[in-house]
């Protein structure tokens, strides 16, 4: 009996701890997240994507703490699982590929649609199921579930950037998660059985007002932690369904899958009357000194910015500017008029990183070039951007990339500048108008850089040149 007692209190916080960040009262949301979005970094408790501001934050021991998902209760009998998109929870998604449980995951930012479910490849393997549980495998590996899908989820598990013992939740300030769970109470996906859990950083445990939660907030039943498994006994109601009153015309613009839920519940005879005014709430009363774009990260004015690629983390928008539409493009094709093609060099690719692992890694970063040279026999890559500032903005995004364990080195190319990369000889890039290839002694088109040493010496291996699509 003492030790199941121990064991319990291990995997089951049965008393309140006390908060690693204390937070003042009267903290409103922002004022909380800023502290643990403050705290994170200064105690580098977090891994890429960095900085976590105005993300869902990638903590240190985020795959642990997923793993716990296997140990709720719920888990055993639940066969449909909803897992959010977020980088930290990856692990999760993987715990349920590998049970086979159905996985579904919310369309990035609901530009195209509720969820997709992701379908591994036949016979998959382990690392193939790896692969699907990131960002750029639940692109590749998923099929659109529609509004008429007969879906019932048992289990969803969120991101946050803080929550309480109590179950009450603060996200990102977008509201999608909020949002998700509105459309599947809509669509009759959930009820009041469907357990809500997220997964965060022990320190990312705080303590969180009644007053700050609203009726389309979402509460979380478990917080799952390095550490911990927490049951909150959370009485406060889940959001009943699409709030309208809080819905505007720019939100309902943004995700296509509202107006179509808007139009049945119209025809239901519900009440759709949209908020008057898209100004005012939480996201009109930011306070002004959360910074709200890094200039570094973001060159591009507010007419200019453009939403990620479906595959990327959603907390990239926020990031650049609060998740405005847009385009599809990061980095757009150069036109006339504008800056020549500047280029960056990639180097210490690690031996056995496929280009996809690599294009995949600039995705996440926000930092997709026009065109990609690939050298991974030279542990190199060249990115070609247009001009000098989205070149720079690229450097900055690029800094700390790690694949494989190896942490990459990114600088502009030798043509670009004066100096010389220590210990490297000197390269130069072809002098062409795409800065992307040039003739080799048996006329073969390439797409990478030549040599300084004599063309009898050593000739220029052949070079893999990707075009990649704007994000």
């Amino acid at each position: 009996m003492k030790v199941f007692c121990s064991y319990t209190y291990a995997r089951f916080a049965l008393s309140k701890m006390d908060a690693v960040i204390q937070i003042n009262r009267g903290a409103t949301k922002w004022d909380i997240r800023k502290k643990v979005w403050d705290y994170i970094e200064a105690n580098n408790l977090a891994n890429f994507p960095r900085p976590v501001h105005n993300r869902i934050p990638n903590f240190k021991g985020a795959h642990g703490a997923c793993s716990k998902v296997s140990e709720l209760q719920v888990y055993s009998r639940t066969k449909e699982v909803k897992v959010d998109p977020d980088k930290p929870l990856e692990g999760a998604r993987l715990t349920v590929l590998q049970a086979k449980k159905t996985l579904l995951v919310p369309t990035p930012r609901l530009r195209t649609g509720l969820f997709n479910k992701i379908t591994p490849p036949q016979g998959a393997s382990k690392e193939d199921l790896r692969v699907c549980s990131t960002s750029q495998g639940v692109k590749d590996f998923s099929v659109p579930i529609g509004l008429d899908a007969k879906v019932k989820v048992d289990l969803i598990v969120v991101g946050s950037v803080a929550v309480s013992e109590k179950g009450y939740r603060i996200g990102k300030g977008e509201g999608f998660a909020d949002m998700e769970y509105a459309m599947m109470v809509a669509m009759g996906a959930v009820n009041e059985s469907t357990v809500i859990a997220t997964v965060v950083h022990d320190c990312q445990v705080v303590d969180i007002s009644e007053e700050l939660i609203e009726i389309h907030d979402l509460t979380v039943d478990y917080i799952l932690t390095p550490t911990r498994i927490i049951k909150t006994g959370c009485t406060h109601p889940k959001p009943p369904g699409i709030v309208w009153s809080k819905v505007d015309a720019d939100m309902l613009e943004k995700i296509p899958i509202l107006k179509k839920l808007r139009a049945l519940e119209q025809e239901a005879g519900k009440d759709v009357t949209l908020k008057k005014s898209p100004e005012g709430g939480e996201r009109a009363s930011r306070p002004r000194t959360e910074p709200r774009s890094d200039p570094k990260r973001d060159p591009k004015g507010p007419s200019e910015r453009r939403r990620p690629k479906e595959g990327q983390p959603e907390e990239v928008a926020a990031r650049r500017g609060g998740g405005g539409g847009g385009g599809e493009s990061v980095l757009e094709p150069r036109a006339a008029g504008q800056a020549p093609v500047t280029t960056v060099y990639l180097g210490n690719i690690p031996a056995g990183v496929r280009v996809s692992e690599l294009k995949s890694a600039l995705r996440e970063r926000e930092a997709v070039p026009l065109r990609l040279t690939w050298q991974g026999a030279q542990h190199r890559a060249f990115l070609d951007y247009a001009g000098q500032q989205a070149a720079d903005h690229a450097l900055a995004a690029l800094e700390g990339l790690s694949i494989h364990e190896h942490t990459l080195q990114p600088e502009l190319a030798k043509s670009q500048r004066g100096d010389r990369r220590p210990g490297q000889a000197h390269r130069r890039r072809p002098k062409t108008s795409a800065n992307t290839a040039a003739a080799t002694p048996d006329n073969t088109t390439t797409g990478a850089a030549v040599t300084d040493k004599p063309k009898a010496k050593r000739p220029t291996p052949k070079r893999k040149v990707e075009n990649l699509p704007p994000s």
